[in-house]
């Protein structure tokens, strides 16, 4: 399991490597410059050159690259141009939003799609099963920030269970945050939980007619404790991938529904510093998003390597 686990944190740490040289020259090369952007189009040389060199933008390409690889390296992301804070700073204010909201979703989709996908499958071809693929071909199409708008409607204008946008602060306690949450968590949570039945569904079907399950059968289990029993851990190794998948997904793809609702989250952010041209917080804060992504493939890596211990022993 240790050889395992280190082979897969080499590609980790060449996978980031990569990603850092992309992510630095894909914003780097975009058109427009900060200095310019901040001071206007009419703004004298002598201040934008000033202004370049505050901002650490006279130096070259590659010393910019050096400065701020290091920099995070030590935690240290560089300073907003805009903003004249610490993008770490920043980033850990907006984290506490977009992270609690993607860890939400998330548990509001397994919770909703594993019963689902599981009931589907004991009843392949019966009225239940065509209900929940029904419901889950829905759950696909419908887009999560209508969806989201739907859900203020209903939830925050008519009923007024929940704030139409805007989030309160943990300081209030746990509960409230919760509570300011919910809303945009149901809707990203929706799409996510549709597929993710989907792919449990089909999954224990596809456990079912091997021939283990067959023995277990001819044994004496009834169908449904030969699911519980032998099928369901055998069927979790390409649910695993998607909710790995789907994690980061939430996280790096929150930012249209942080917009219905007003959230205060590293999505709003990214929007913000693009506008901005703010290129150092929107540099460093997909940095993190795709070190969320990566992180999130090596740990379900080693979940594989603990559910299917035949992957140990390939490697």
């Amino acid at each position: 399991m240790l050889r395992y686990a280190l082979k897969r944190l080499v590609s980790l740490i060449i996978s980031l490597a990569v990603a850092s040289v992309v992510i630095f020259v894909v914003i780097e090369v975009a058109p427009g410059d900060p200095a310019s952007f901040m001071l206007g189009m009419n703004a004298q040389p002598e201040t934008l050159a000033a202004l370049r060199s505050e901002l650490g933008l006279d130096v070259s390409k590659v010393e910019r690259y050096v400065t701020w690889v290091t920099g995070m390296l030590t935690g240290d992301f560089g300073t907003s141009y805009t903003y004249r804070t610490p993008v770490s700073q920043m980033i850990g204010d907006r984290l506490w939003v977009s992270l609690p909201l993607s860890l939400y979703a998330l548990v509001l989709s397994t919770l909703v799609a594993f019963p689902a996908g599981i009931y589907a499958a004991s009843r392949r071809g019966q009225a239940g099963d065509i209900g929940v693929m029904g419901a889950t071909q829905l759950g696909v199409a419908v887009p999560n920030f209508w969806f989201a708008m739907m859900l203020v409607l209903l939830f925050a204008i008519n009923l007024r269970w929940f704030s139409a946008g805007g989030f309160v602060g943990w300081d209030k306690g746990v509960f409230t945050g919760l509570h300011g949450l919910t809303l945009p968590a149901i809707a990203l949570a929706l799409p996510q939980a549709a597929i993710l039945a989907r792919v449990m569904r089909s999954s224990l079907l596809d456990v079912m007619g091997e021939d283990f399950m067959r023995t277990a059968r001819a044994k004496g289990l009834t169908a449904r404790q030969a699911l519980w029993r032998h099928g369901l851990r055998n069927a979790l190794i390409p649910v695993l991938t998607i909710i790995g998948l789907q994690f980061s997904f939430l996280l790096a793809g929150s930012i249209i529904i942080e917009q219905v609702f007003y959230l205060p989250g590293l999505g709003r952010l990214v929007f913000q510093s693009i506008s901005a041209r703010d290129l150092i917080v929107v540099e460093s804060v997909v940095m993190l998003l795709v070190f969320s992504v990566i992180l999130v493939n090596f740990l379900v890596d080693l979940a594989y390597a603990l559910v299917d211990p035949r992957l140990r022993a390939r490697s």
